[in-house]
């Protein structure tokens, strides 16, 4: 019998996947515990309009980080910090300020974990540090860290 998984099942396919089951297994097992839909027609034709529609967000968000990647690559950012003798900071700047400035600048909203920095900022100066916005898109920006007046 074939049937579409409502959910991944462990030696059977994983979410969304049209599997052939033997009947008494889906009889017995996947269709009681609601982990299998019988593949009928209307069946069918949903799973086939969900797939287009995932296929759409992610060319959808493709293009947006595209677009963001382009509107940021190579700027640089000044972020202001109180420092001590030497123009060693007090603390450090994290990639949670570079989000924000990120986002009050450029109206890019990035996430903190996909901020890639080279070692911490706990000194005044330029860095360089990477922003991930999708699976294999990313833009270089620099940090200039500036003493607070």
């Amino acid at each position: 019998m074939k049937v579409v998984l409502l959910q991944d099942v462990k030696g059977t396919g994983k979410k969304g996947e049209l599997v052939q089951a033997s009947d008494g297994y889906a009889r017995n097992f996947l269709l009681p515990r609601k982990l299998a839909k019988e593949a009928t027609a209307q069946v069918m034709s949903e799973l086939k309009s969900a797939e287009s529609a995932k296929q759409w967000r992610i060319r959808k968000a493709k293009e947006e980080a595209h677009a963001a990647a382009e509107s940021i690559e190579g700027k640089t950012i000044r972020l202001f910090a109180k420092a001590g003798q030497g123009g060693r900071l007090f603390g450090s700047v994290t990639s949670k300020e570079i989000a924000e400035e990120l986002k009050k600048s450029f109206h890019v909203d990035v996430d903190k974990r996909k901020i890639e920095l080279n070692g911490d900022i706990r000194a005044f100066g330029t860095y360089e540090c990477e922003v991930k916005l999708y699976a294999g898109i990313s833009a270089k920006i620099y940090v200039l860290v500036g003493e607070q007046q």
